[in-house]
């Protein structure tokens, strides 16, 4: 597989960031996992490059350079908490993705995690490798000091050194690590960089991170070992939604590891080996030009339910919408498309299949008796654009007008859906013609009546 393309957006403060998006399915956001980045000088270590490309085929990968990293803007004096988010912003907006989930490794996760409680809407999911909530335990000790204090006197030896420390020092390969850090950033860079990494801290802000988080640390008899179980134990008593895995097999080189690439893709639910080879062989057939029935679910007033209920309150009406459909949607012959943040697209190839399938996710819902718990859906019928695992067209953006003008409740269908489904017994309410956003003429919605 050839190295994706890079490409740059432009900061809040005018800063050039150097970035790359490839792939499809919901958007997975890794942060730099060798510390210092290179977008494509990383890619010369097989392991990351191979999990890379393992991940590409399964979700959109978004990757970026930190300002003075890599090839994006270097010599820039500001760096910050707020610096960091405006990079991490800018990509975002480039890529038109407004929520994702985000993997971050090492002493990184620190700035990672602030980013995460700063912009609680933005993540769903949070995956934290051999993690350290205080960026300056990589350089424990005087040892540590020793270290850092190089960086002024000699680049090169610094480099070396905290190549050591960060892989271990024993590791005969430190020296192509080293090598890369100097590639990386420059020593100017670096001085710059240092105040703000003596500031991380993440564990004071550890209990407001309200998306559902993986923990993944690799032990052993060795100081680095016991530091990632020591760090991974206060994250997991601290996060209030997380899941917690040791693995023995995973040092800095955690993406060559089975077990981490097994427990990852479960997490954000990549597809099993089988089902991607099933997807491969009937894409075409699934999503090509023919009739398709689009579904769009959303959860009712999701805004104000965080507001009254909390971020960890609205975010576990997320996760029991997204079991109720995801539960349906295979009895039906229907297709998950992707996450759209606080709702479900998803394809039928079948109206009657898809019309079942909106009838159970509601029965579903109203059989849990809460109401906080309110589902809005729209479907419509046509022959969208397929395009990496995704789907496009006119078709798409009125089945999307559809669940936006429906009410808590509510199955909305287009004419088209209706006729579709005639004589199989489904009841329908003319609900009249409506003027919908981005649509010249007005247009004729009906009610599934899935109560009576």
């Amino acid at each position: 597989m050839d190295a994706p393309q890079v490409q740059y957006t432009q900061t809040a403060d005018g800063v050039s960031i150097a970035f790359y998006a490839t792939g499809s399915g919901y958007p997975l956001v890794v942060t730099p996992v060798l510390g210092p980045s290179h977008l494509t000088l990383e890619r010369q270590f097989p392991t990351l490059n191979d999990w890379y490309q393992h991940i590409s085929r399964h979700r959109t990968l978004i990757r970026w350079d930190t300002r003075n990293n890599g090839m994006s803007d270097r010599d820039v004096d500001e760096v910050s908490d707020a610096a960091y988010d405006r990079d991490i912003e800018a990509v975002l907006r480039a890529v038109s993705v407004e929520r994702v989930d985000l993997l971050a490794a090492g002493p990184g996760a620190s700035a990672a995690i602030g980013f995460v409680v700063r912009h609680p809407d933005m993540i769903r999911k949070l995956v934290l490798i051999n993690a350290l909530p205080r960026f300056l335990d990589q350089f424990p000790g005087e040892r540590g000091e020793a270290i850092l204090s190089l960086a002024e006197r000699d680049w090169r030896l610094f480099t070396e050194n905290a190549a050591r420390a960060r892989l271990g020092w024993s590791q005969s390969d430190a020296g192509a690590y080293a090598r890369f850090l100097r590639a990386s950033s420059s020593q100017r860079d670096m001085l710059r960089s240092i105040p703000w990494w003596r500031t991380l801290d993440a564990t004071p802000l550890l209990s407001a991170v309200n998306a559902e988080t993986l923990v993944i640390y690799g032990v052993g008899a060795s100081f680095w070992g016991k530091m990632y179980q020591s760090a991974a134990r206060v994250i997991a008593s601290s996060v209030p939604v997380s899941r917690v895995m040791e693995i023995r097999r995973a040092g800095e080189d955690w993406f060559g590891s089975p077990e981490v690439r097994d427990a990852i893709d479960h997490f954000i639910e990549v597809p099993s080996q089988a089902t991607s080879r099933v997807e491969s062989t009937s894409a075409s057939s699934k999503y090509g030009a023919g009739l398709t029935v689009v579904l769009f679910t959303d959860l009712a007033a999701s805004t104000a339910l965080t507001q009254r209920l909390g971020d960890a309150g609205a975010q576990e009406l997320v996760r029991e919408h997204n079991a109720i459909v995801r539960e349906a949607l295979p009895a039906h012959s229907g297709t998950e498309i992707k996450h759209t943040g606080d709702g479900i697209m998803a394809s039928f190839p079948t109206a009657s299949g898809a019309i079942e399938c909106a009838v159970a996710i509601q029965r579903a819902v109203a059989e849990q008796d809460n109401a906080d718990l309110q589902v809005y859906i729209g479907l419509n019928a046509g022959e969208p654009i397929a395009e990496e695992k995704d789907l496009f067209g006119t078709s798409v953006q009125l089945a999307r007008r559809l669940v936006d003008h429906a009410e808590a409740g509510q199955i909305l269908v287009s004419n088209v859906v209706r006729e579709l489904a005639a004589g199989k017994e489904f009841l329908f309410a003319d609900t009249g013609e409506v003027a919908l956003k981005g649509f010249e003429e007005p247009v004729r919605l009906y009610e599934v009546r899935w109560r009576e």
